[in-house]
């Protein structure tokens, strides 16, 4: 029956070593040391100095189901991490056990071992006050259960992992990790959360992620989520926790995506840590032996919380954005550029700016400027000269800075107060293009059409079809109208007059697709924000676009009072910045 319950509570080193670490973070430990060799395949030594146990305390704590955890019958109120006294049986049965033992106030401690089920030792034992706890030769009787265990190497990742997650749980809790005889992991107790964090999942949090606190009721959320432009390819850097104890919730993972649904792109996953405190009552916390799931009361509730305090939190970043340079991109930029061919003599300053913003050739010039004949690429107009030479505003009064001038028809030069910043135009444009589509839809506006002189009808399949004609109403108000024309058919009738001239078939598909990839997951609000990140990518600014400064300048001011404009709808930066201690650098001159 033991073995039973094992292949439940225990399914490799880490599980065994989490029910250890909890068991001593229950018995109000300050710090907690593990040691693993193998992997945590021949060795499993948890060391605390919390309560301890007496010799009578340590019998039971190996009988199945008895625990101290449990003062009255309402399990649903348990606020200890264990609390079925499933896992030390469990563990004995499959393994060698040795308990040691000394209870604070007493003078003698005990020890007891259990090798596969069967007492080996029950002694006293000299220790200070708290427990150790030794696993060895895990499933070494169990040879069905040992063969399919991984690599010690991927056993000790999983290990890491465990003891990572309780540690960010636990900031006012010392832990110390050592493998094959090597500390990999340490943390000071009394840490602040944010620190902890930082130590933990990554470093570079402490500058690119913000704090996270909110109280909605009842419920309380903490924790520090990185910024949409401080991402990863896969989920593995997402710690969630609900009253302490760390989950892996589809229900929290699902929020997470939506609360940043249009910052980040589909195959790029945020950095966080987040905590929420919930009355017991409201979270079942019994629903697997491993204790990793969880089930609410109110998922709704839970759901727009996350949401709404993740999005606010980031919102007031305002255009902050992770701004460190690559370390590729610095490097290129120190190689020293070859020598021009003395077959052709190099351009001049004045033409490449002249070809920059020279209109295409073969074109009708306005503001009274002729035909420019095959191969001649004439100057600005007089006026446009007079305004890109006049372009002296004050930088300091701007924290993007002011407009220099435009390279490969898709970065924005400005120079600022402290440096020099690079703006990515049509990112820069596809969130501003998206805040407005989202805050005329706040205060519950209808956007502008513009009604196209000839509907067009796009063909689709009548699920897709169907999708979006459910959606219509809401669509209109964003400006987009739409008509079933039969089965497989929509009429475009107008679109979003901010959105200029965008190709209403791709747009209308684009939006399909979103509402098919994500079907019933998504909150209303959600998927019309994926709508919206969808017809803002189709209306902004196009890179190889030619804009006169007072364009750039006019999409610098507009990004410094737009919340989040730090980051595209992808996650990646609109802009960076070299500071004037970085370009010293470059030419050597520090």
């Amino acid at each position: 029956m033991n073995r039973i319950a094992a292949g439940e509570v225990v399914e490799r080193p880490a599980s065994a070593l989490k029910e250890l670490v909890e068991n001593a973070i229950d018995a109000g430990s300050r710090t907690i040391a593990v040691r693993l060799a193998s992997g945590g395949l021949d060795l499993i030594e948890v060391t605390d100095d919390g309560c301890g146990m007496a010799s009578a305390e340590i019998a039971l704590a190996l009988e199945r189901h008895a625990t101290s955890k449990l003062p009255d019958e309402r399990i649903e109120m348990v606020a200890s991490l264990g609390f079925r006294g499933e896992a030390l049986p469990s563990i004995a049965s499959v393994a060698r056990l040795t308990i040691e033992s000394r209870a604070q106030g007493t003078e003698e401690g005990w020890r007891r071992t259990v090798d596969h089920g069967a007492i080996a030792a029950d002694t006293p034992a000299a220790l200070p006050c708290g427990t150790r706890i030794r696993v060895e030769d895990l499933f070494g009787r169990v040879p069905a259960r040992r063969k399919f265990l991984r690599s010690p190497r991927a056993e000790y990742a999983a290990c890491l992992d465990v003891v990572r997650r309780l540690a960010m749980a636990r900031p006012e809790i010392g832990f110390t990790l050592e493998h094959d005889g090597r500390r990999t992991l340490a943390t000071q107790p009394e840490e602040a959360l944010a620190a902890r964090v930082a130590r933990l999942v990554a470093r570079e949090l402490a500058d690119d992620g913000v704090v996270i606190e909110a109280e909605r009721g009842a419920a309380r959320l903490t924790g520090v989520a990185g910024l949409p432009t401080f991402n990863r390819g896969v989920a593995d850097h997402q710690y969630l926790f609900v009253n302490g104890r760390p989950v892996k919730d589809r229900l929290l993972i699902g929020a997470v995506r939506g609360a940043y649904a249009d910052m980040l792109a589909r195959d790029r996953h945020a950095v966080l840590a987040l905590f929420l405190e919930i009355p017991p009552e409201d979270v079942d916390v019994n629903v697997h032996p491993a204790k990793t799931e969880v089930r609410f009361r109110d998922p709704a509730f839970v759901r727009g919380f996350l949401v709404g305090a993740l999005r606010h939190a980031l919102e007031a970043q305002g255009q902050r954005s992770a701004q460190a340079p690559a370390a590729g991109a610095m490097g290129a930029w120190q190689v020293e550029p070859p020598a021009p061919s003395s077959l052709a003599p190099a351009p001049s300053l004045q033409s490449l700016f002249a070809r920059q913003y020279a209109p295409a050739a073969n074109s009708v010039r306005e503001m009274g400027n002729g035909w420019a004949g095959r191969g001649h690429q004439p100057l600005a107009p007089p006026a446009a000269r007079a305004e890109e030479a006049s372009e002296d505003a004050p930088v300091a009064e701007h924290p993007l800075g002011v407009a220099r001038g435009q390279v490969a028809g898709t970065y924005i030069v400005a120079e600022a107060e402290d440096g020099l910043v690079i703006v990515d135009q049509h990112a820069a444009h596809e969130r501003l293009v998206l805040e407005r589509l989202k805050a005329a839809g706040a205060q519950e506006a209808m956007i502008r059409s513009q009604a196209l002189l000839l509907p067009e009808v796009v063909e689709m399949e009548e699920p897709d079809c169907d999708r979006l004609e459910e959606k219509a109403t809401e669509l209109a108000r964003f400006g987009l109208v739409l008509e079933r024309f039969g089965p497989g058919a929509l009429l475009v009738r107008a679109v979003p007059s901010v959105l200029g001239k965008a190709d209403a078939q791709a747009l209308v598909r684009d939006i399909a697709d979103d509402l098919a990839r994500h079907g019933d997951a998504l909150l209303l609000g959600e998927k019309l924000d994926l709508v919206l990140a969808t017809m803002a990518c189709h209306g902004s600014v196009r890179a190889g676009r030619a804009l006169s400064v007072a364009e750039m300048n006019a999409l610098l001011r507009e990004m410094e009072q737009t919340p989040r404009s730090g980051q595209c709808n992808h996650g990646r930066p609109t802009w960076v910045k070299l500071a004037h201690s970085d370009i010293e650098k470059l030419f050597g001159r520090k």
